[in-house]
């Protein structure tokens, strides 16, 4: 049913503002902590200091003799659960990471639980800890995690097939996994070429730096079930980790989507388990709070990269070989995201022969999970550098030595499958266009490029859509709206229905009641839960018709949707309200039956979105400060379904993306203690570091997959970002930034000989 996929539209492709927009302004949206639960009880947790220990001994009495506190609890006072290590509930025998949860104190109020965390008294001894990727690798190494071979199924969520052939990994007891990809002969081939640049990027850890940190409610009902009220980005995802991580049925689980207060990945599974436990000891609804610090402490940022390369070329500038190695740092946890990177690294371009392998290794710090577009900032800060120093270096314009290596439709992607319909040369002749581009730079300003790619997710969705006899629309779906995907998946619905927008209602986030979905992530809702959507009100359109015909006698061919009203052909006055249609088919011994549409999708074919974007620099030769002047940023769309509410996502992203390279990091002691645990010390981006000129243009070749030719939106833009800066300040100061956040440093030393030519 997929006849008005491409209709001639009159909603789609206008700016609309957010449905939920004057809420949020106005503070009336209501996010978990606003929730009314009844008599809730608070949580606190007492965090590990030590980054591996053993747990000797936990006294708790004078913590428990507290008037107010309902319970304090420790690992080994919870019954025992799938999920171990560093995933536990709470640390049982011994801990993995300083800021790994050991006992919890629940209490009438939170200000009583955190004086009874002070009470508390529990006893370490102290193990040998691994914090770096090269100490956990050392043949001597201590084994970070109890079971190192479970893995993390993020690539797959974002819609990677990662499973080239496994180069045989060492047997280390850190070395979680590992994929590689290998064409040809990569180190003949360098070996014989005019030119190869070699470069170690280093990509450090960092938070996904939302505003609401992680919270979290439980009740254990009288059913024997749990009752979760979470920020998640997936309810599906997150009742199965639950169900998983507490040993019971999926059914035994019920999560509520609260409204998410950002997420960018990181808000998926994390406290859900511990407060269904506390729920069901202290027989209270509870509710646990991350503050800021724990919230960096404990919480699951984008992984550390490190990644080796070597890129080789032809004195043509036609790129030969790429060898690269990845080497992921995933914390206590297993990782599974690098081979993403691999993925970019080896497809971007046309190059016969590579070798691309990744090795993901377990340290003894916090946990990771994904951070927009995970594993692709990482790998295009690496490849996007390289290309720019070939460029440098053979004398060549960056945006014509992309364009003569650009991967078209047809060539292949190293996971076997080809690329299909893609607007990479479109997007680089977009920028080789660009004023900026083409405008002579002023002295001390230099201007840098890069390119990036993101296959984008795949996940099934299902979706109903009911008609009122109000005339009014209700959609069920099971999804997240955290970038606004529910604005635009209503104006599909009021396009296909040809009804207003204020119409439409989107309603869902209860894995009891609604179709399935999956997490918010990937660049993948409108994709796949609004094709969901599409077909639903298709079917609802659809039986509205049946109904009119039929009232109507006329046929159904002869019958459109407008304006809330079904009317015949060439006879505008003959027509009737939807809702009056509807009516027919609820009311009492109505024939008719109720209009109902149900839409199921599984998208198995991805629409990759491919960007580039341009970064105009200024440099003080006397200090090394820089400035960022102007970005712009060139994506490829599909079908900017809500241009305004796209403009947002990649104006953000970029943004986001550019900060990792000035500012943001997490960086820990040697013993293991996070020392960036706050605001004052992590380096989120101020409004200055903004670009006072962003300007953003959008592409638009249609997917002949997603709902009106839409793809994702979210993920590129947050990718080149880095490399187009690198680039940037390697044109202005000779120097290659191969770490993030890059060195003021390295750039005042740079500049000393125009320094002294100067005076």
């Amino acid at each position: 049913m997929n006849e008005g996929k491409h209709l001639t539209t009159e909603m789609i492709g206008t700016r609309q503002r957010r449905t939920d927009g004057m809420a949020k302004v106005t503070g009336r949206t209501k996010f978990t902590a606003d929730l009314d639960l009844g008599r809730v009880a608070h949580v606190r947790l007492l965090l590990s200091p030590y980054a591996s220990a053993l747990i000797t001994a936990v006294r708790c009495d004078e913590a428990r003799a507290l008037p107010g506190v309902i319970a304090v609890v420790a690992g080994a006072d919870l019954p025992e659960t799938p999920a171990r290590g560093a995933d536990a509930p709470l640390a049982r025998g011994r801990v993995y990471f300083a800021g790994q949860p050991v006992v919890a104190v629940v209490a009438d109020s939170e200000a009583i639980a955190t004086d009874a965390i002070a009470l508390l008294q529990v006893d370490y001894e102290e193990l040998p800890a691994a914090v770096t990727p090269e100490a956990a690798l050392a043949a001597d190494a201590p084994a970070v995690l109890a079971d190192p071979s479970a893995g993390l199924d993020d690539a797959a969520a974002h819609g990677a097939a990662v499973g080239g052939p496994a180069e045989p990994q060492s047997r280390h007891v850190n070395v979680t996994g590992g994929v590689s990809f290998k064409q040809g002969d990569a180190a003949a081939m360098l070996a014989a070429c005019d030119v190869v640049i070699e470069g170690s990027f280093d990509s450090p850890q960092v938070h996904q730096g939302f505003l609401e940190p992680h919270i979290a409610a439980a009740r254990f009902e009288a059913d024997g079930t749990y009752t979760i009220w979470s920020p998640t980005q997936g309810v599906f995802p997150t009742r199965n980790g639950v169900a998983g991580a507490l040993g019971v049925p999926i059914s035994d689980v019920r999560v509520i989507q609260t409204e998410v207060g950002g997420g960018f990945g990181g808000k998926m599974l994390l406290l859900e388990p511990i407060v269904a436990l506390l729920a069901k000891l202290t027989g209270r609804t509870v509710q646990l709070a991350l503050s800021r610090t724990e919230e960096f402490q404990m919480g699951r940022g984008g992984p550390a990269f490190r990644i080796d390369l070597k890129l080789g070329a032809g004195r043509d500038g036609r790129m030969r070989a790429i060898w690269a190695r990845i080497q992921s740092d995933n914390g206590a946890g297993q990782g599974g995201i690098a081979g993403l990177a691999a993925t970019m690294i080896a497809s971007t371009y046309r190059v016969p022969d590579y070798d691309v392998a990744t090795v993901e290794v377990a340290t003894n710090k916090s946990p990771v999970t994904a951070y927009r577009a995970p594993g692709a900032v990482q790998a295009y800060f690496a490849l996007e550098s390289a290309v720019g120093e070939l460029a440098t270096t053979l004398g060549m314009d960056p945006i014509e030595l992309r364009l003569l290596n650009a991967v078209q439709e047809g060539d292949p992607i190293s996971n076997g499958h080809p690329w299909p319909r893609i607007a990479f040369r479109e997007c680089l002749e977009a920028a080789r266009r660009h004023p900026l581009y083409t405008t002579p730079l002023a002295p001390g300003e230099a201007l840098g490029v890069a390119a990036g790619a993101w296959l984008g997710g795949l996940e099934p969705a299902a979706a109903g859509c009911r008609v009122e006899s109000d005339g009014s629309v209700v959609v069920h779906a099971g999804h997240s709206d955290i970038s606004g995907s529910n604005t635009t998946i209503a104006m599909i619905v009021a396009e296909l229905l040809g009804v207003s927008m204020a119409k439409v209602r989107i309603r869902g986030g209860d894995s009891e009641t609604a179709p399935h979905a999956g997490m918010a992530g990937g660049s993948k809702t409108v994709y796949t839960v609004g094709m969901a959507v599409h077909e639903a009100t298709l079917d609802a359109r659809s039986q509205l018709l049946d109904i009119a015909s039929a009232e109507m006698e006329v046929g159904v061919e002869d019958l459109d949707l407008v304006d809330g009203h079904v009317l015949v052909k060439g006879v505008p006055d003959k027509r009737v309200p939807i809702g009056q249609l509807a009516g027919l088919a609820t009311r009492f011994g109505g024939r008719y039956k109720p209009v109902l549409g149900r839409g199921q999708s599984a998208q198995t074919k991805q629409s990759p979105m491919f960007t580039v974007q341009l970064a105009k620099i200024a440099v003080d030769a006397e200090t090394g400060s820089w400035r960022l002047l102007n970005v712009v940023a060139i994506q490829d769309v599909g079908r900017a379904l809500n241009p305004g509410e796209i403009e947002g996502q990649i104006h953000g992203g970029a943004l986001q993306a550019m900060a990792r390279a000035m500012t943001e990091e997490m960086v820990w002691d040697p013993d293991g203690s996070l020392r960036t645990a706050s605001f004052m010390d992590y380096g989120m981006p101020s409004i200055e570091q903004a670009a006072a000129n962003f300007e953003i243009e959008l592409l638009e070749i249609p997917s002949v997959h997603g709902p009106f030719g839409a793809k994702g939106v979210g993920e590129p833009p947050a990718i080149p970002g880095p490399a187009a800066l690198a680039n940037a300040l390697r044109n202005a100061t000779g120097v290659r930034m191969e770490r993030m956040p890059f060195d003021f440093a390295k750039v005042f030393s740079s500049l000393a000989p125009q320094r002294v030519a100067q005076a």
